[in-house]
């Protein structure tokens, strides 16, 4: 009688462990890790260490997209002697693990206008399953210096200060320029950190709220509805603390949801740790604001994968 009621406990127990375990499981097996950055540029995990990390978490696919070769240069994008050999270990990490995990390869390539290759040319040069477009260096007319958005606090304030003379208006301005000529020019697959110009202004310059910068989101906003792109909501500056908000921020994606525009999520990863860093509380935002689906890639094809 005691083992009976043992066995009946037992059963008890085991059967909604198991269930959440089953149902946890199964949300783990949903995630995915698109924009991944590794030793090949200024990530600090080699590719096959992000895979592996990958399968253990469950992820159901990975893209790498290291910086791409720039003409001149920069600490964290990839040299331009290391793009084969890049574009062959993914390939072979695609066929060493296509059983547990589905690998694709991308480069998060910035657009300079006049300066950097086409996104197609490097789409084809590289094999590219997709691409990212994104902009760090934003042009100045009346300097050959670039402003590079990224990094510590002082390279935004240089760039305001020194290249664009302390008007932020101009600055800010031609940031989302350079951001609408790439959607229009480029047309790459997923937008990166869209309104990444925020990060390291933390109201010094201007307030989010202001007229002028809403209007430049509308533009960018336009610009979008008439592209094919995908917003990527990129959660690096939360677990990274440099930002209070997602890129985009909430105004943005509410306006992504008025016109229908695409969304998926990122965690901007360089280490394995991040791989899937804030995704719960990414899709919680966007489910909050409305949206029902985001965009997964399966095979060669973009799909809505329901939040």
């Amino acid at each position: 009688m005691h083992y009976c009621l043992f066995l009946v406990l037992c059963r008890l127990c085991w059967e909604p462990v198991m269930t959440y375990l089953y149902r946890e499981k199964q949300i783990v097996m949903e995630y995915f890790s698109y924009h991944t950055h590794t030793s090949y540029c200024d990530g600090k995990s080699t590719a096959e260490e992000m895979v592996l990390r990958a399968i253990e978490l469950g992820l159901k696919s990975i893209g790498f997209s290291s910086h791409a070769p720039l003409p001149n240069k920069e600490p964290w994008s990839m040299d331009e002697i290391l793009l084969e050999a890049y574009v062959d270990e993914i390939e072979e990490l695609k066929v060493k693990y296509t059983d547990k995990i589905d690998v694709y390869r991308s480069l998060e390539i910035d657009y300079i206008p006049g300066v950097t290759a086409s996104f197609k040319s490097y789409k084809k040069k590289a094999h590219l399953d997709y691409t990212i477009g994104s902009v760090h260096l934003v042009k100045v007319d009346s300097n050959s210096e670039f402003w590079f958005l990224d990094g510590p606090d002082t390279n935004f304030s240089h760039g305001v200060e020194v290249l664009f003379d302390g008007d932020i208006k101009n600055a800010v301005t031609a940031y989302f320029d350079q951001v609408i000529e790439m959607i229009i020019t480029q047309q790459p697959d997923i937008v990166g950190h869209i309104d990444k110009v925020k990060m390291n202004n933390k109201g010094r310059y201007f307030s989010e709220d202001d007229k002028w910068y809403l209007d430049l989101l509308d533009k960018t906003i336009i610009a979008l509805k008439e592209s094919d792109c995908i917003v990527e909501v990129n959660t690096r500056g939360i677990y990274k603390k440099k930002s209070g908000t997602f890129f985009p921020d909430a105004y943005f994606l509410k306006q992504c949801l008025k016109y229908d525009i695409p969304v998926t999520i990122s965690s901007d990863a360089h280490h394995v740790d991040e791989l899937i860093s804030v995704f719960d509380s990414a899709q919680e935002m966007l489910k909050r604001i409305g949206f029902v689906s985001v965009r997964v890639f399966e095979g060669d094809i973009w799909c809505d994968h329901p939040l």
